[in-house]
């Protein structure tokens, strides 16, 4: 409550109150209030830090609650042996302006960008899912096998990394998930029905012709620079960004295809079910007003 001592979640506390059942269904509704202009989600703030770092300052305002997520991203701390992002997500009453809870950064992050995908499988994958490629071994693909765990149980999930010793060490550390979980190198199986690609690369490293009965989604690829679908499938796919304003900025692998912005489908168009009869990918760069949903779940799940 307003007014009450103010309390700070670890990591684990956070992710208690972010199961993905409900968080799907609060992003929907979110989606929504951002396209109709409910949520007010400027294009976040990137500052330099040393060694390639960056600080990213989200905030985002409802009639219900603001949110400020601040975030450092620090390339180099993986030579130290520490996490690459650190930052918390400060809650606050929009009436009042009194804070209400702070959550772990990275946590909200990897949920709440795992549930977008989430949410383009059930909105745009063309038959019912059985079997998905994740490329990248990193946290981004990890989070994506705890959320399909969730609501995907037995699904296939192939994991592809720089190499299949490197994708077998990534599979075994993640220990029992309920899900059929295959590491894999090379060419994407061709039963593979989602492509879900979660690396930094900067150049692609999915280029194949798209298909009707094969869904893509892009998550990794944040900067311009960056790409991780090429020219084929972006120019032969129906397009969709979770958020279009910032994708423009952001989305490597359609601005370096040279995508026609005209033709972009916003999340919340998925949700409505215009989806057309093509094949399909799904961009995700992520923006504020997705925090603000995990906050939104927070909030109903603490009670």
């Amino acid at each position: 409550m307003p007014g009450s001592t103010m309390p700070v979640l670890n990591a684990d506390q956070t992710a208690a109150l972010l199961p993905f059942g409900p968080l799907c269904r609060i992003l929907a509704d979110t989606a929504r209030d951002y396209a109709a202009g409910r949520i007010t989600a400027p294009e976040r703030q990137v500052l330099p830090l040393p060694l390639d770092g960056v600080l990213l300052s989200m905030p985002a305002t409802a009639s219900d609650i603001a949110i400020h997520k601040l975030v450092n991203v620090c390339p180099a701390n993986g030579a130290r042996g520490l996490p690459t992002i650190h930052g918390v997500v400060s809650l606050f009453d929009a009436a009042t302006g009194a804070p209400l809870m702070v959550l772990d950064g990275p946590t909200v992050t990897g949920r709440r960008t795992a549930a977008v995908s989430l949410l383009a499988i059930q909105t745009l994958a063309p038959q019912p899912v059985s079997h998905v490629a994740l490329i990248g071994a990193g946290k981004q693909t990890a989070s994506h096998i705890e959320a399909l765990a969730a609501l995907h149980p037995g699904l296939r999930v192939d994991v592809h990394a720089r190499s299949l010793d490197a994708a077998a060490a990534f599979v075994a550390r993640q220990g029992e998930t309920g899900l059929d979980l295959r590491p894999a190198y090379g060419p994407v199986d061709a039963a593979a029905q989602v492509v879900i690609a979660l690396t930094t690369s900067r150049s692609p490293v999915y280029d194949e012709q798209p298909r009707p009965d094969r869904l893509l989604i892009g998550v990794g690829a944040f900067k311009p620079e960056m790409a991780e679908f090429g020219a084929v499938p972006v120019l032969g796919s129906a397009v969709f960004v979770d958020d279009p304003a910032g994708g423009r900025h952001e989305a490597g692998d359609l601005i370096q295809a040279g995508f026609d912005w005209t033709k972009v489908h916003s999340l919340a168009d998925a949700l409505d079910g215009a989806a057309p009869d093509a094949p399909r990918l799904f961009k995700s760069v992520g923006c504020a007003a997705w925090d603000l949903a995990a906050a939104r779940c927070a909030l109903a799940q603490r009670g």
